[in-house]
């Protein structure tokens, strides 16, 4: 039962920061991008409903829907969101046409995936304080390549910083999730990324800043609205946030 209300707790904190993040969105391209923390944050509200009906508090089939819901976002769509998110935000150039090739594999991943869970049954039980669902499709090593290829490996073909650490920390939490719990790979690290995605409203805040300096420039459309929204944007970044960034793009 604390594992249902642990989803559910984190459910709220990150569907919060998931709102904000998407309020700091300045363009249609940054939707899908945007999109994400507040997806993880509904994802982690699922698997809420996982753990009650694996520990019997829900009918079996309330925990059938709950499941398949789980394991259709994170096997099913995540490996083509994440690309197609990123390229939408690159600018034209070599960065973008490699991630669009990402992109493409990634829609026939998902295209399999989604085929596999629909035709085949996906079980799931509790193991050592953790989910492990299993579905004979895309129980192979072949599918988690693909995946961790198309998703972290996109993230880290941006052109922005921000992103390229958000990438490699996913990269660093795929890689102690396999280590210590492969088990409970879709589980554990969905919980990983959901949280870590609390991250790309400090990218957004970001990106609005810049969005509004450009905008600036143009007396005629710049408001003290606008002026007031940029002085509290630019107090709400943490020094901290911009000093790893800064740390991290001279290491590279």
């Amino acid at each position: 039962m604390e594992f249902a209300i642990l989803n559910f707790v984190l459910s709220g904190f990150i569907g919060t920061v998931g709102i904000l993040t998407l309020r700091k969105v300045s363009a249609a391209k940054e939707v899908a991008f945007a999109l994400l923390p507040l997806l993880f944050a509904l994802h982690q509200f699922t698997q809420g409903f996982v753990w009650l009906g694996v520990n019997h508090l829900i009918s079996t089939r309330a925990l059938h829907l709950a499941q398949s819901i789980f394991v259709f976002y994170a096997q099913g769509f995540l490996q083509f969101l994440v690309p197609f998110a990123i390229w939408m935000l690159e600018a034209k150039g070599v960065r973008k046409n490699m991630i669009a090739v990402l992109t493409v594999i990634g829609a026939l991943l998902a295209g399999y995936t989604l085929w596999g869970l629909g035709v085949y049954p996906t079980s799931v039980v509790e193991h050592n304080d953790a989910l492990v669902y299993v579905n004979p499709a895309t129980h192979h090593l072949w599918v988690a390549a693909l995946y961790v290829l198309t998703t972290c490996g996109s993230l880290v073909l941006s052109s922005s910083i921000s992103i390229q650490l958000y990438g490699l920390l996913n990269l660093l939490g795929i890689t102690i999730v396999r280590i210590f719990k492969p088990y409970a790979f879709t589980s554990v690290w969905c919980i990983y990324a959901a949280v870590l995605s609390v991250v790309l409203y400090f990218y957004f805040l970001e990106r609005r800043i810049s969005f509004l300096r450009e905008l600036k420039n143009d007396e005629f459309a710049w408001t003290q609205t606008l002026s007031n929204e940029l002085d509290t944007i630019e107090f709400k970044l943490p020094k901290i946030y911009m000093a790893i960034i800064s740390r991290f793009e001279r290491m590279i």
